[in-house]
């Protein structure tokens, strides 16, 4: 019988065959030592010397342009600012708050911490490239003064060399002032004395905790974090998470922790004379930050030509500023945002985000056009219309502006109570609080009636509408069963410059270009690294899409929305669509407009969502601005016309074709019409529609108002049509 200690079959040859693949990976790890060893002694010869390393204490920077279209008016330079301080100068609190966020060990360890280079080894072999940095404090110095900040191997072992030395050289306190001296704050800030007086107007040494952990908070994405830039919210969050690591190492206590975190914060304005459209450049370099990466963006010299038409930009920051002041006064509405687009190319031409981007106390640099979401109110509407259009109703379609409860809950009483405070019922009013009786598409969309829009968002189908919203580039509105009919109303939250793209799209006849700010970016050695490529997709029937402009563009049509004063709505020698929209309450007015070559859309409000007082509705806070603008800026386009819609049969079904009354009878549009084919059969139940019978109480109850003898001459008919 076999021993138990007897090798099995091929147990002998696959040990052999263990013990060489171990031999060849020891080996492999013998000769990597060797050649790191080897050029370790290489670059310690090619690297800096001691003296070098002594005499140095600050970095060169390179400088990044932003220029208009023409490529010839500088609209912002990345022009670094550096104010050197002793380290004496700098405060513990920044100092603690330095160590907590960038290296905790720091005070403890050599100039290179092994777990911070093994672990950042295992994640760049798994990801074959340098992708993690596990470097320490003094390393970050070696970097920042005398290496490029390229993620390579070699790099990092003169990275490794270089900190060997310093931590030779100085002590951990000089280190950490080289440091703070020598790190960007910002795309143009380096060292924190430059920050402390850029952003809060005080020498280093008078921070305070909160002020100390903000500044701690930059270094790590200095453009995407900067105050001055779009994303103020992720910079709180992050100095949160500093204070928070400050505590956690007892470096404050809880009470200093609870006293920073509430600490209200403000920032100094940015330099007025040093940039040019402070909005929109702030946008493309947010852009170029997310592409590029904050290295390239901070520390080449990039040549960015933007689509940005510097005329244009000065009348748009006059109108918003003369304006937003005009409905402070008025309205108590203390700021507007315009956006002007090029409907042929998509390139946006003008973006002013705020009243005055320099008023932080106000919060000017704030970005409204870009990074506030707002309710769009009415101006909605032509794209609920225009699925309509799609799905074969036309302009001269009847749809009753009456007293009608969308709400089906059995609560809501199918003749409206609009004393009612219960939220579950939904019956609309329009801004005067009367309604028309029978009006067709054309004159519900010119002057903006509320009812009929509710009414065509039911019939097309919410899902429907914010698929061709969402084909036109708003994206905000991405969820079908989290809005309900409100949404032509305003529900929901857009950006003016996806708005703004909406409306070019239409200017367009139907054709979607997508929008840019960039037209070429070049690296410093001038070669091209993007240049401006139109990528365009039609999004809507450009019938369809005329008849919507067909309607906008008709100053008659819209009279009865302005009480018949035009003044600002029409241009002579122009053909301008125009659309306006309000939100609940007067806290968001909108004017949306454009030509066959010029699409603007103004926002006017509250920061804070405050409702504007007095009334203040997009005729009246919105539609001034956006009137200012286009009169500097239409003299500058040639007086160009939208193309007509084809002549199409005239439809002969009841409602749509602009007859409300057949046979005698009068009702709804339901009772003609089945939502799901519109130009198919007249529903044979049409009571089967859970809005049937509300809508049909609505258009009876107009119809024993306004016409003689309905009561007795259509009582047979209309009782059993609006019977539950």
């Amino acid at each position: 019988m076999r021993q138990e200690s007897e090798a099995r079959p091929g147990q002998g040859k696959m040990r052999r065959r263990v013990i060489l693949a171990l031999k060849i990976v020891a080996l492999a790890l013998l000769l990597g030592c060797v050649g790191v060893f080897a050029l370790s002694i290489y670059y310690a010869e090619t690297l800096p010397s001691f003296v070098t390393i002594a005499n140095t204490s600050t970095v060169s920077h390179a400088s990044t342009r932003f220029y208009d279209r023409t490529g010839t008016i500088l609209l912002y330079q990345i022009g670094v600012q550096q104010t050197t301080a002793p380290a004496s100068a700098f405060p513990d609190s920044l100092k603690q708050a330095t160590v907590a966020i960038e290296d905790q060990n720091f005070y403890n360890e050599p100039a290179f911490s092994p777990e911070g280079i093994l672990r950042a080894a295992f994640v760049d072999l798994i990801h074959g490239s340098i992708v993690e940095g596990g470097s320490t404090l003094t390393q970050q110095v070696a970097r920042q003064a005398f290496l490029n900040l390229n993620r390579t191997f070699t790099r990092k072992l003169k990275e490794l060399i270089l900190a060997i030395r310093l931590g030779q050289i100085y002590s951990k306190d000089q280190i950490l002032g080289l440091y703070l001296n020598d790190v960007p704050y910002g795309p143009t800030l380096v060292g924190a004395e430059t920050a402390s007086e850029a952003y809060f107007g005080i020498p280093a040494s008078e921070l305070d905790i909160a002020q100390s952990a903000l500044l701690a908070a930059l270094p790590n994405a200095p453009t995407y974090y900067s105050p001055w830039g779009n994303h103020v919210n992720e910079l709180f969050a992050r100095q949160k998470l500093v204070l928070q690591k400050m505590y956690n190492l007892k470096m404050i206590t809880k009470a200093q922790f609870n006293a920073a975190v509430a600490e209200k914060i403000t920032f100094q304005p940015r330099s007025v004379g040093g940039i040019k459209a402070p909005w929109f450049v702030t946008a493309v370099e947010d852009y170029l930050v997310q592409k590029y990466g904050e290295t390239m963006v901070d520390d080449t010299n990039m040549k960015v030509i933007t689509t940005l038409n510097w005329q244009l930009e000065q009348e748009a920051e006059a109108a918003v500023s003369a304006g937003a002041a005009r409905n402070q006064q008025l309205y108590d509405s203390n700021n507007a945002s315009l956006v002007a687009e090029d409907p042929q190319t998509g390139q946006i031409l003008a973006l002013v985000g705020s009243r005055n981007y320099f008023d932080t106390a106000n919060d000017g640099n704030f970005d409204v056009a870009t990074q506030g979401l707002r309710q769009p109110g009415s101006s909605l509407k032509p794209f609920v219309y225009l699925t309509g259009f799609e799905q074969g109703y036309t302009p001269d379609t009847i749809l009753f502006d009456v007293p009608t409860e969308f709400s089906t809950d059995p609560s809501c009483p199918a003749v409206p109570d609009f004393t009612s405070t219960n939220k579950a019922c939904f019956h609309p009013v329009d801004f005067e609080g009367t309604f028309a009786g029978p009006v067709t598409i054309r004159t519900a969309l010119a002057q903006s009636i509320n009812v009929p829009a509710v009414k065509m968002l039911y019939l097309v189908g919410i899902k429907n509408a914010i698929s061709t919203i969402n084909n036109f580039g708003i994206t905000t509105l991405n969820d079908p069963n989290s809005y309900g009919l409100s949404l032509v109303l305003g529900g929901g939250a857009v950006h003016l410059i996806d708005l703004t793209g909406a409306y070019s799209a239409l200017a367009a006849d139907g054709i979607k270009h997508a929008q840019s700010m960039i037209l070429q970016v070049q690296d410093a050695n001038g070669n091209v690294l993007e240049s401006w490529n139109d990528q365009s997709t039609r999004v809507a029937p450009a019938q369809d899409v005329r008849l919507i402009t067909g309607i906008l563009d008709d100053a008659s049509a819209r009279a009865g929305l302005f009480g018949g004063s035009l003044d600002e709505t029409v241009f002579p020698g122009y053909q301008v669509a125009l659309k306006t929209g309000t939100s609940n309450d007067y806290r968001d007015a909108w004017a949306m407009g454009y030509t066959p070559d010029i699409a603007v859309g103004v926002w006017a409000g509250n920061n804070n969502n405050a409702p504007m007082h007095r009334n203040g509705s997009s005729i009246l806070a919105a539609v001034p601005i956006w009137h200012d603008f286009l009169s500097q800026a239409l003299p500058q386009y040639p007086q160009d016309v939208f193309p007509l819609p084809a002549s199409t049969t005239p439809i002969t079904k009841p409602m749509l074709d602009g007859n409300y009354m057949q046979n005698n009878q009068i009702h709804s549009i339901l009772y003609y019409v089945d939502k799901n084919d519109p130009l198919g059969p007249v529903p044979t139940n049409p009571a089967s529609d859970p809005q049937f019978h509300n809508w049909e109480v609505g258009v009876i109850n107009w119809a024993k108002q306004n016409i003689a003898n309905f009561g007795t001459q259509y009582n047979q008919q209309t009782t059993a049509s609006i019977a539950p």
